[in-house]
């Protein structure tokens, strides 16, 4: 008889931890592997790039798919950021092994001082030798 009154508390506990709002929000690691990282950080360093008006180090970040895609002057323009800009990146996803997708948010001042938005998607591929690069401007 002690041990089933002390049963249900457990399982009451438990239950409440697995419904709480932590485990709610715990991210899913299924979509993770060793090239997260990397590939986030790629990510980072590009709009890193785009964020100081760093065409240079922007550019040598982009497949050459990307660059293909993109004119030259779609390059200039888009890191051709006069006013103060910030980015935001989401949590990646697992396209196929050695490619992910990030939702980004560009986020810059517009002309009368408030914040303009525009929400896109960046890919990242791994080129070989650990080496990841823009396969798809935001």
């Amino acid at each position: 008889m002690r041990r089933a009154s002390l049963a249900l508390p457990l399982v009451s506990l438990s239950i409440s931890i697995l419904l709480s709002p932590l485990a709610a929000k715990t991210p899913p690691t299924h979509d993770l592997d060793s090239g997260y990282i990397p590939a986030l950080a790629a990510a980072d360093r590009f709009l890193q790039a785009w964020q100081s008006g760093d065409t240079e180090n922007g550019v040598a970040l982009l497949t050459g798919r990307a660059k293909e895609a993109a004119t030259t002057d779609g390059i200039a323009k888009f890191f051709s950021n006069s006013e103060p800009s910030a980015y935001e990146i989401g949590r990646g996803k697992l396209l196929k092994h050695g490619s992910y997708e990030f939702p980004v948010v560009l986020v810059s001042a517009s002309k009368n001082n408030r914040p303009r938005r525009r929400f896109s998607t960046i890919v990242i591929v791994n080129t070989g030798h650990n080496d990841w690069a823009v396969d798809k401007l935001p």
